[in-house]
C-alpha cells in the first residue's frame, strides 16, 4: 500500500482508537482538519501533537484559512477579512499584516500548511461557484500584488502555503461541491490571464492545489485534477513546477464522486501527476485508496515520494505553546479586522464555508 500519497482528514475533536490505529499503518502524508475538528485552542493543539505522534516522519498538518468566511477557527479565535475585503482596501501593510497574523495564530495551534492564498481570477463573482467573497480579484496583477503580498509575510511566519486552485476555478459556472463545472476556455486564454498569478509567485509557493473543473479544449476526457495532460504536460511540463507538491482538490466532492469511485479517483489522481489525493471525509475509505495505489507504475511513485520528501524537509516544527501569545494574537487580529470594512455580499451558499 502506498498511504504515503494520502492526505487525510479526522472525524472530530479527539482521534478514536480506529483512527489512531488506521493512521499509524497507512502513514499518510499528513491530515487537515476543519471546524469539526477545533473545540478550544487547547483540544486543538492537543490533536495536532496526537497526529504528530502517530507518524514516523513529520506530518503535514494542513488547514483552509483563508479569511472571511473561510475560516476553520472562527468558533475559538476572531476571523480576519476576507480576500475581497482586503483586496478593495488595498493597503499593503494591512495585507502584509493579516497574512503574518494568520500564520502566527495557526502556528500556535500546530499547523504546517494552509491551504492558501486563493489564485483564481473573479470571473464570476455574482455565481455561486463556490468562490464568492474568496478571490482578490479579476485583474491578473492585482492578484500578484495582493496574495502575492499577503502569501510572502505568511511564510516569513513559518507557515507553508498552497496556491489554489489551478488552472482556474475562477471559470467554473456551478460548485463543485455538487457537480462537475465545465469551461470552454483553452490554453491559449488560461496562459494570457489565469495562470500569471501562478507564475509570477512560483518561487513563494509551497505547493499547487488543482481544481475539479473540466476544461473539455484542452482534455476532453478527464477534470483538472485528474488530468495528465493539465498536471503534467502544461503544470511541470511547460510551466516548470516540477519541485513543487501538487495536490487535488478534496476527492469527497461531488464533482469527482459522481462520476468516479473510490481507488479509482486516487489512481487516476496519481498517475496524472499529483503528489498526494486529498480524502477529507470519507475516511473510511482510505485503506481502500492506499491499496488502489499498488496498480500504479513504480517510477510515478516514485517521483512523487520524492517530491513528497523535499517538501517535508521545508515543513516547520510547531511553537511552544504560550496563553499569553494566543491572547495578544487574538487581540491583534480583532484590532485589525476592525479596520477593514466588509462587503454586504449576498449569502454565499456553498458548503466549503460550513466544514
Amino acid at each position: 500500500m502506498h498511504g504515503h500519497l494520502l492526505l487525510l482528514g479526522v472525524s472530530g475533536p479527539e482521534l478514536t482508537s480506529e483512527e489512531a490505529a488506521l493512521y499509524r499503518k497507512l502513514q499518510p502524508a499528513g491530515f487537515i482538519l476543519f471546524t469539526r475538528n477545533i473545540v478550544s485552542p487547547a483540544q486543538t493543539r492537543k490533536l495536532t501533537d496526537d497526529l504528530r505522534s502517530l507518524s514516523y516522519d513529520e506530518p503535514i498538518l494542513a488547514i483552509d484559512q483563508e479569511g472571511g468566511r473561510v475560516t476553520r477557527t472562527k468558533d475559538i479565535a476572531p476571523a480576519l477579512p476576507s480576500a475581497v475585503d482586503l483586496a478593495a482596501q488595498a493597503d499593503p501593510n494591512t495585507i502584509a499584516r493579516a497574512g503574518m497574523l494568520t500564520a502566527d495564530l495557526l502556528r500556535l495551534l500546530g499547523f504546517n500548511l494552509n491551504f492558501a492564498p486563493v489564485l483564481d481570477l473573479d470571473h464570476h463573482p455574482s455565481l455561486q461557484n463556490a468562490l464568492r467573497g474568496r478571490c482578490w480579484g479579476r485583474d491578473p496583477q492585482r492578484v500578484i500584488d495582493h496574495a502575492g503580498m499577503w502569501n510572502r509575510w505568511h511564510r516569513k511566519r513559518s507557515v507553508l502555503t498552497c496556491g489554489k486552485h489551478f488552472p482556474a476555478c475562477g471559470r467554473a459556472l456551478s460548485d463543485p461541491h455538487h457537480v462537475l463545472p465545465s469551461s470552454d476556455a483553452t490554453l491559449a486564454e488560461l496562459l494570457r490571464e489565469d495562470v500569471l498569478p501562478y507564475t509570477a509567485l512560483m518561487p513563494e509557493l509551497d505547493a499547487i492545489m488543482l481544481a475539479h473543473v473540466e476544461f473539455p479544449n484542452i482534455d476532453p476526457d478527464f477534470p483538472a485534477s485528474l488530468s495528465k495532460r493539465i498536471i503534467t504536460s502544461f503544470l511541470r511540463g511547460q510551466l516548470g513546477f516540477d519541485h513543487h507538491l501538487v495536490l487535488t482538490d478534496d476527492l469527497d466532492m461531488g464533482a469527482i464522486t459522481q462520476r468516479y469511485g473510490r481507488g479509482q479517483d486516487v489512481k487516476l489522481a496519481i498517475e496524472a501527476g499529483n503528489d498526494l489525493a486529498l480524502i477529507c471525509h470519507q475516511i473510511d475509505s482510505a485503506e481502500t485508496a492506499a491499496k488502489s495505489l499498488g496498480d500504479v507504475n513504480f517510477s510515478i511513485i516514485d517521483d512523487a515520494t520524492r517530491r513528497l520528501g523535499r517538501f517535508r524537509k521545508k515543513l516547520p516544527g510547531p511553537l511552544t505553546w504560550s496563553d499569553a501569545k494566543w491572547e495578544q494574537t487574538c487581540k491583534d487580529i480583532t484590532e485589525l479586522a476592525a479596520g477593514v470594512p466588509s462587503a454586504k455580499a449576498a449569502e454565499a451558499n456553498s458548503p466549503v464555508a460550513d466544514y
